[in-house]
């Protein structure tokens, strides 16, 4: 874990309302320590995300995104693994087109219980972020 008075890497996190939402808040209600650089947007399904706004919230100062996917319990779609998969490999492709390290995105399933889970994907993300602009 990071000192409080280290700059933290800011990380934006596309979680979706029904399935990876409620896992992000159980975290936050258990007191689990995780940075106060994260920031959360719920969205409905996973496969709702554009690439660009992957690369627009780089450049607007975010140092990583993470797309919290619905896994195979989507509400919405069938197909919605998939489905993210492909946009998270547009969005990679995008960002080496803008200059941007395809490592600043991350992509997991989270469950509605997957609070221990979320905290490690946000402390191993910023590990990487720093070793990234380490380099």
């Amino acid at each position: 874990m990071m000192k409080s008075n280290e700059p933290q890497p800011k990380i934006l996190v596309f979680s979706t309302n029904s399935i990876s939402d409620p896992g992000i808040d159980l975290a936050g209600s258990a007191h689990m320590h995780y940075s106060t650089a994260v920031q959360v947007i719920p969205l409905p399904c996973s496969s709702g995300v554009k690439p660009s706004w992957i690369v627009h919230a780089i450049k607007q100062g975010f140092d990583g995104v993470f797309v919290a996917g619905c896994g195979g319990d989507c509400a919405f779609l069938a197909d919605c693994t998939p489905r993210t998969s492909a946009l998270i490999k547009q969005a990679q492709e995008l960002m080496k087109e803008n200059d941007i390290s395809p490592k600043r995105l991350k992509m997991s399933g989270l469950c509605s219980v997957c609070a221990d889970n979320f905290v490690a994907h946000m402390n191993a993300f910023q590990k990487d972020l720093i070793k990234l602009e380490e380099q």
